[in-house]
């Protein structure tokens, strides 16, 4: 009785259709899962065959069936999302993976698919044969709801039915969580053509702040791996973002789109087994990032080492043989003679003979010639020590650390860096910890390349042997050995793709550029989010990591993520500012104007403290609290009921919320935000759009706005 009463509505009809073909396409994938697994198994049991080749063929298969299985099980949700009705009646439903029925009749197409892309290129000024697009959403394998485009009225049959208000402003009004997550469904026009750009050379996605670059990257990585995938998943994909919290924030879309093989780092964890997880103070950082470092770190990698002998005396029959500091800095030139340290480690015990047996004149030494010499100077332990005190296998890392020392640091950077600059390193070399910062990771990467790779060494003469150490020692010399054995080879990728790329010093240029020597490149940036203070200086670094390779740019117009009027401030902040800033045209308005508080310094915390709980009451989802970075722990600390009490509120420094967006954002002293570095309002200007709804600034003073609104 109640159903004839109340009767299904279009749109619940329209769900409950496209409910019934999506379960078709979810129990082909189940279908697909299962032959998946039962050829692991086959595989498996393969290796049971007692020979060789059941291995090899055990290896293969269970690797890949692994692929497949991880592939359809990453795709399971939102599986379905797009459906094309067509001028000549055909129906085309797009998915995240393509789906074949048992007679290979295509069920699903890949959104990757040169016949999925008329899904995003099409428009009302040019439909391309389409007269509705609808994007279908769904919970797990449910479809909860549908929106529809009506591109093509004049061919749109009588009986047609549109629902929604279009998926992409449905989209943009969703809250915010922790995660970025796939936009497959709601790519643009503008979008798609930077997505489906040819693969050589290096493709930059430019365009102001929430205009998706970031997003249409990682969708551009996954088309790329679909068009060419023996080429960039056999030679690597690596993704390279600004920090851990932005690695950890996209790391859910390439998988959700089907690609579990990329490599994802973070720009303090490009380096094997060296991590980077905090930054150095503005100042110290710009002279790290400079391509002066590259002199300094020559002169350390080359020069002699803290703690090597200078000198070595030696009685061999009636002679007494001496090698000098400047005998043995002529040896040491010699040897650094077009090669790298570590790759003259085998030639040292040979030219240190040849030095010591030109000063041979005694006849009873002489009689016994040369060949005698050696053998005795090879089987004596004081030669041996000494050959191997003053040229010992140098780690990357080692030469790095010694260059916390005052004094070492001084004599490799005198004439290259300005006194002031040297000071000012002497005293921040290292944090508290001893371990590098983000800035330190490129630094220890090019001392790699000009070391060379570590030599192996016999057992009996390794420093790093562990049986040899006390206990107390044996987890340092493992990590070093771990360090040691990285191997520079393994370093290049087919494809990089670096977000953020604006922020690049050019010392961090120089490390991605030798991971992408031979790599096509995506490149995500906007040079008015830069927080580098010397642009020209990164252009030059850009272009030698690029080489001469073709490049490709594409311009992202329209802001998605912030509402207009949240952007209008944005916007003002930029043409005060930050001259030549992209400003793009915010597609959306919420009736919320930002809102500032000026309150006195001992009530800032307090008003902080309510603004949160303000805030987290009027949106569902993400918010910040953005901080001066010399303030980060002090807000934690003030904020520590807050963050117990509400797993969606954050609290970051302006660098760290490169890349991210919340519902609601709270500025905590934008002043000194502007003035804790020489990018100041650009940062100020990154931290205000990132903010999706409602945007609040609190401080105890006002001097930045006064400018803005001047």
């Amino acid at each position: 009785m109640s159903d004839q009463a109340n009767p299904p509505s279009a749109e619940q009809r329209e769900i409950a259709d496209e409910q019934a073909y999506v379960d078709v396409v979810y129990g082909r994938l189940e279908e697909s899962t299962k032959a998946a697994q039962a050829l692991a198994r086959e595989g498996y049991a393969r290796g049971h065959v007692g020979h060789e080749g059941g291995l090899v063929e055990r290896d293969a298969m269970v690797y890949q069936a692994s692929k497949r299985i991880a592939a359809l099980n990453a795709a399971h949700e939102g599986l379905v999302f797009g459906r094309l009705d067509l001028t000549d009646g055909d129906r085309r439903y797009i998915g995240r993976i393509g789906v074949r029925d048992a007679e290979r009749e295509v069920l699903l197409i890949d959104w990757r698919a040169p016949a999925a892309s008329v899904f995003y290129q099409a428009t009302a000024q040019d439909p391309a044969g389409v007269v509705r697009r609808r994007v279908l959403r769904s919970r797990g394998s449910t479809v909860v709801g549908v929106e529809d485009e009506l591109l093509d009225g004049d061919n749109a049959p009588a009986d047609m039915v549109v629902v929604g208000e279009g998926a992409l402003l449905a989209s943009l009004s969703r809250a915010r969580d922790a995660s970025m997550h796939s936009v497959v469904a709601t790519i643009q026009k503008e979008q798609d053509e930077a997505i489906r750009a040819p693969s050589r050379g290096a493709t930059t996605i430019g365009g102001g702040p929430g205009t998706g670059k970031t997003v249409v990257a990682l969708h551009r990585a996954a088309y790329l791996l679909y068009v060419d995938r023996r080429r960039f998943e056999s030679g690597g994909v690596l993704v390279v973002g600004p920090s851990g919290v932005f690695m950890n924030y996209i790391e859910r879309v390439l998988p959700s789109l089907g690609e579990t093989s990329v490599t994802l780092r973070s720009l303090g964890e490009v380096v094997d087994g060296v991590s980077g997880t905090r930054h150095d103070p503005p100042a110290v950082a710009a002279v790290k990032g400079s391509a002066r470092m590259l002199q300094v770190l020559a002169r350390a990698a080359r020069s002699a080492q803290p703690g090597e002998p200078t000198s070595f005396r030696y009685f061999y029959r009636d002679d007494v043989l001496r090698l000098d500091a400047a005998a043995l800095d002529r040896l040491r030139r010699q040897l650094l003679s077009g090669q790298q340290r570590n790759r003259a480690y085998g030639k040292v015990q040979q030219v240190l003979l040849d030095a010591l047996w030109a000063q041979v004149q005694g006849e009873r030494a002489l009689e016994k010639e040369r060949d005698e010499f050696d053998k005795v100077l090879t089987t004596d332990d004081a030669f041996l020590d000494f050959a191997a005190a003053w040229w010992p296998p140098l780690d990357a890392v080692e030469v790095w650390e010694s260059l916390g020392d005052a004094e070492t640091l001084r004599r490799n950077a005198e004439g290259v860096l300005k006194r002031a600059e040297i000071d000012l390193l002497a005293t921040s070399w290292r944090g508290a910890d001893g371990t590098p910062s983000i800035e330190d990771v490129p630094l220890i990467d090019e001392l790699r390349y000009l070391l060379g790779e570590v030599p192996p060494e016999d057992a009996d003469d390794d420093p790093y042997d562990v049986k040899q150490l006390m206990s107390f020692e044996r987890e340092d010399a493992a990590v070093r050995r771990q360090r040691a054995t990285q191997s520079i080879e393994d370093d290049s990728y087919a494809h990089v793709l670096v977000d953020e790329a604006q922020d690049l010093s050019p010392m961090q240029w120089r490390m991605l550029g030798r991971r992408g020597k031979y790599a096509s490149w995506t490149i995500v940036g906007d040079p008015a989010q830069s927080s580098w203070p010397y642009p020209d200086e990164a252009a030059e670094a850009r272009a030698a990591a690029l080489d001469g390779k073709d490049e490709h740019y594409f311009r992202l117009s329209t802001n998605y993520r912030n509402s207009a009027e949240i952007y209008d401030l944005a916007a003002d902040v930029a043409r005060v500012a930050i001259p030549g800033a992209d400003t793009p045209d915010a597609v959306r308005r919420t009736g919320e104007e930002p809102r500032h508080e000026v309150v006195e310094r001992d009530r800032l915390w307090a008003s902080v403290r309510g603004g949160v709980h303000d805030l987290a009451g009027r949106v569902e989802g993400t918010i910040a609290v953005v901080v001066p970075a010399d303030r980060r722990d002090e807000a934690t600390a003030e904020l520590a009921e807050e963050l117990h009490d509400l797993d969606r509120l954050r609290v970051l420094d302006g660098l760290d919320t490169k890349g991210l967006e919340f519902d609601a954002v709270l500025v905590v002293e934008p002043d000194e935000v502007v003035a804790e570095a020489e990018a100041g309002w650009r940062t100020l200007y990154v931290v205000l759009t990132r903010a999706t709804q409602l945007l609040l600034t609190v401080g105890a003073s006002r001097d930045w706005l006064d400018r803005v609104e001047a």
